[in-house]
């Protein structure tokens, strides 16, 4: 078909043009079965990529970058659906890179500056504090989207934005909920990470709640997953290992959804009935919570709205229409039915 291009291709398949991008120069962040209805449109269209303009566009490009900490959680999914509309709204390339869990993401960004001609940088998940030197050495906005601590100790707030939920505020929430229902056994599932995290923040929220509730927190009761991963095998694994240590407990917290769904298959192996025997809750509010048996209790964050937030405020302060600014959304606690009052 003569003349088509790159943009009637995304709308046939009703995606974006970063990632018919992608599927072009096989990328691994893009699901296969997307993949293969991109490349079959192509082939069925005759259509065929201009390398030199697509080279000189890449040179000439305004573009974003977003780096995604955590491949294995389908959490930050919807958030780069928001990023990729917006980008493409814009008129800007999104370039989105999926950063491993040994990598430093401030060190990726680094090399991505110097690789392509960005406007802006998005990070998404990873860690809560970074070298203040590193930090001032991008020299575009740069944008924490779900992290909302201090970035470093030796780095003006002004010289960066974050748009986030209060995780600690929102984890001791859960946690008193769970007292609330007469919980004082609480087992928690998070990372071994002795990094500022916001998983370290969910922790210390877990601590404070026990604390404010004059209930001493038991160590046996707190389970690292093994190799810093959010997965459902790695919930299920450290819940097997925490049933077999024969430690009493009567609920379980999960400092992810997709540690609690792992955690809620664990049980039922275990002939544990959520929430008769144990209640079990989680944190993200991710669509998964609401199909799975029982639906999970959980604490939602506002993905859509941190999203677009986001992307206003990057957009805001490239064009320099606002300053860099710290935003702090409400999470909102969803009851399902995973748990159970036990008084």
């Amino acid at each position: 078909m003569a003349g088509i291009t790159i943009k009637e291709i995304a709308k046939r398949c009703g995606v974006g043009v970063s990632t018919v991008s992608r599927a072009l120069n096989d990328h691994s962040d893009i699901n296969p079965e997307t993949k293969k209805r991109i490349m079959a449109v192509i082939e069925e269209t005759g259509y065929i990529p201009n390398n030199s303009a697509r080279n000189l566009k890449r040179i000439d490009a305004k573009c974003i970058a977003v780096l995604v900490k955590g491949i294995t959680n389908p959490f930050f999914s919807p958030m780069i659906e928001v990023v990729e509309q917006a980008t493409e709204e814009k008129g800007y390339a999104l370039v989105l890179r999926h950063v491993e869990a040994y990598e430093d993401e401030v060190d990726v960004a680094l090399e991505l500056e110097k690789e392509k001609r960005l406007r802006g940088i998005i990070f998404m998940g990873g860690s809560a504090m970074h070298s203040a030197d590193k930090i001032k050495k991008l020299n575009v906005p740069v944008v924490f989207a779900t992290i909302g601590s201090d970035i470093s100790d030796n780095l003006s707030r002004n010289s960066y934005s974050t748009v986030s939920v209060d995780d600690a505020l929102e984890s001791r929430k859960m946690v008193e909920y769970l007292i609330g229902l007469g919980h004082k056994k609480i087992a928690i599932l998070t990372e071994g990470n002795d990094n500022p995290s916001v998983v370290q923040q969910r922790l210390q929220g877990y601590l404070q709640a026990l604390k404010d509730n004059g209930i001493e927190p038991n160590e046996k009761l707190i389970r690292f997953v093994d190799r810093r991963i959010y997965s459902m095998r790695n919930g299920y694994d450290t819940t097997r290992a925490l049933i077999k240590s024969g430690e009493k407990f009567t609920a379980i917290y999960c400092i992810s959804d997709v540690l609690a769904i792992g955690a809620l298959r664990a049980l039922a192996d275990a002939g544990l009935r959520v929430p008769q025997d144990v209640s079990v809750a989680g944190f993200d509010g991710q669509e998964m919570a609401d199909f799975c048996i029982p639906r999970l209790t959980t604490i939602k964050q506002p993905l859509d709205e941190i999203s677009k937030e986001t992307m206003r405020l990057i957009f805001d302060i490239i064009e320099g229409e606002s300053h860099h600014r710290h935003i702090v959304f409400p999470g909102e606690l969803i009851v399902g039915e995973s748990t159970k009052e036990i008084r």
